[in-house]
């Protein structure tokens, strides 16, 4: 994980998403899902997120909206763009409701994390705050982000590109910053 900076809330955000939204809860006390009226600003919050999953750190040409405070749990908050976080589905799915649980991509610290090379499993890096520690291995474990095989083979593509010149190291900065922080700091 890397830190990400929150992304400002686009123009028309609370005319067509909050207000319409607020007015659905209303009508809908006890949804099992709410009504998706977010779907159109998917793409303002990606390029906030530089199409990166806020969680994986890698390009993600087709992320989705991840309620960072679930739906389930905070139905209040399903129309408000700062619980909104652009995800991996896959990653997403594995979050579910755990809420809080994991670390917040907007609160992580520069170099909390680091990529270890060749292997390419994320640890936790010895700048991460003592307090942090158990909440960051609970999302490393939670979110798959450590050595599973999905985000390993992603992060063997983009380190295969680097090493093979089809990507150049500010390239790979662009779209796997953890990769290229582990080739940088390798020399």
């Amino acid at each position: 994980m890397i830190h990400f900076d929150l992304v400002p809330e686009p123009a028309g955000f609370d005319e067509n998403v909050r207000k319409p939204g607020g007015k659905w809860l209303v009508k809908n006390p006890n949804p099992k899902r709410p009504k998706d009226y977010w779907s159109p600003y998917k793409g303002e919050l990606a390029n906030g997120f530089h199409s990166l999953c806020a969680y994986g750190a890698m390009f993600e040409p087709v992320g989705t909206v991840d309620h960072y405070l679930s739906w389930d749990d905070n139905p209040d908050l399903a129309y408000e763009w700062s619980n909104y976080r652009y995800c991996s589905h896959w990653i997403n799915s594995s979050k579910r409701t755990v809420d809080n649980k994991v670390l917040d991509p907007f609160q992580v610290g520069d170099n909390w994390f680091e990529l270890l090379l060749p292997s390419l499993q994320l640890v936790l890096s010895a700048n991460i705050p003592e307090e942090k520690k158990e909440i960051a291995k609970f999302t490393l474990t939670r979110l798959h982000l450590d050595h599973d095989e999905r985000v390993l083979r992603q992060r063997r593509e983009w380190y295969r590109m680097y090493q093979e010149g089809e990507i150049t190291l500010e390239g790979l900065r662009k779209k796997a910053p953890l990769i290229a922080r582990a080739i940088e700091e390798q020399g």
